[in-house]
């Protein structure tokens, strides 16, 4: 069930978010109050998606999540160009294998926010690329969930 708004997802309950890439998926949950987002796993793309989508399953079901948030590319004056088609289309693809709640939010500059927190924390190189996709899907997912507090 493909949503208009993050705030129509339901208020209690584990979200996931995704930060959809064409190599990766970076994966974060919130906890099942909505308080917080932590960064769960980076899952690899190879030329199939199924292999993709069953892992992030997996990781629906482990958690008993009741959606999915997935972080939308917009172009900085707000058009969708081809990283936002892509976005729906997985999206799509998703509501094929299975009929959950899933909403879109803006992830405009969370690659760049997970960057410069972990610059700040004097990460790596190599430490900033093994987790700056599940980082930004935790930015993304913690995006939403403030917003869905704010409309309750």
């Amino acid at each position: 069930m493909l949503l208009n708004e993050v705030t129509e997802l339901p208020n209690q309950g584990v979200l996931l978010g995704i930060d959809p890439g064409s190599k990766t998926i970076g994966v974060a949950a919130s906890d099942s109050l909505q308080l917080t987002a932590h960064p769960v796993e980076t899952i690899q793309r190879g030329k199939k998606l199924a292999p993709s989508l069953t892992r992030l399953f997996e990781l629906f079901d482990d958690r008993s999540a009741i959606g999915l948030v997935i972080g939308l590319p917009l172009n900085m004056d707000g058009s969708a160009g081809p990283r936002a088609q892509s976005a729906r289309a997985l999206a799509r693809h998703i509501l094929q294998v299975r009929d959950i709640p899933i909403a879109f939010q803006d992830e405009r500059m969370t690659s760049q926010g997970a960057e410069r927190a972990m610059l700040e924390a004097d990460l790596s190189r190599a430490r900033r690329a093994e987790l700056i996709d599940k980082s930004a899907a935790a930015l993304i997912l913690q995006t939403a969930i403030d917003r869905i507090a704010n409309a309750s």
